[in-house]
């Protein structure tokens, strides 16, 4: 049984009858793109790194905040990468936008129904195992060669952390919480929006986290496929040996990752803070 050419076929047969709706979804998030890329590009890098900055100083302190300016000012002016740099961001928030948009309400319904989590498990698992490449070639047969095939590769590629980790926390919020407000009369929802999520949400975080990082690494593979950024500098280093392009481009994304990682734990440092209780 040929596995490789009844899918190749299955990917032909979703492009022939379903093109208009995959070519609507593209253009969604085509537009997404290019407006978080004319937003970062909307002030100077001076402005951003200041901004960038203080966020870092806001969530995971002094530390942190003088790696961030160190690091930014050496991308913006060191290394002139600073478009590239801002042209991969856009595409890390559009994947994590769109993977959380999904992600968190199937963790949600996996938390809540036993069979939905028995039945997103498996898939996670194959997710999760997949060679990254691998999802590059579904993305390029459905949606051709550019940013949009390399944001939905990496919304698959990325997801599964959010889901497990909303699911977790959803599961771990204590019992007597939860019949607290039972007893005061919550329904589902108000239980599920003003008590459990809350009390989730620094497991939750912890997820995103690990969603952003893993779109940021895949971000990067799919400037195979033409998403561009950093990645594209870092496979021009590659293939035509240009080695300090390469190694800029690389240390680029390592800064980026470096802060992104540092300010969502900080974020979850934060909401863990906020959602312990108090004692007197």
């Amino acid at each position: 049984m040929d596995i490789g050419g009844a899918f190749e076929q299955y990917l032909e047969w979703i492009r022939t009858n379903l093109g208009p709706g995959l070519d609507a979804i593209g253009a969604v998030v085509r537009a997404v793109v290019d407006a978080l890329e004319a937003g970062l590009m909307l002030l100077p890098a001076w402005a951003w790194i200041i901004v960038f900055v203080g966020l870092a100083w806001w969530l995971s302190g002094r530390g942190v905040a003088i790696f961030t300016a160190a690091g930014m000012a050496v991308i913006a002016y060191g290394m002139d990468l600073w478009t590239a740099t801002m042209e991969t961001l856009a595409l890390v928030l559009a994947s994590t936008a769109i993977a959380l948009a999904i992600g968190v309400p199937l963790g949600v319904a996996g938390a809540k129904r036993k069979w939905i989590q028995r039945t997103l498990r498996p898939v996670l698992d194959f997710m999760q195992t997949m060679p990254a490449f691998v999802y590059l070639i579904p993305a390029v047969l459905l949606f051709r060669i550019g940013a949009v095939p390399g944001v939905l590769a990496t919304v698959v590629f990325a997801m599964p952390p959010v889901v497990r980790l909303t699911s977790l926390g959803i599961r771990q919020v204590p019992r007597e919480i939860v019949e607290a407000s039972q007893a005061f009369g919550a329904t589902p929802w108000q239980q599920l929006w003003k008590v459990e999520l809350p009390v989730a949400l620094p497991t939750i975080l912890a997820g995103i986290n690990q969603t952003i990082m893993l779109a940021l690494s895949m971000v990067v593979i799919a400037a195979l496929i033409g998403a561009g950024g950093l990645g594209q500098d870092v496979l021009t280093g590659v293939t035509q040996l240009k080695i300090g392009l390469g190694f800029e481009s690389g240390l680029a994304v390592v800064i980026l990752a470096i802060f992104l990682d540092r300010v969502t734990q900080g974020l979850g440092g934060r909401a863990g803070e906020a959602s312990a209780p108090k004692t007197a």
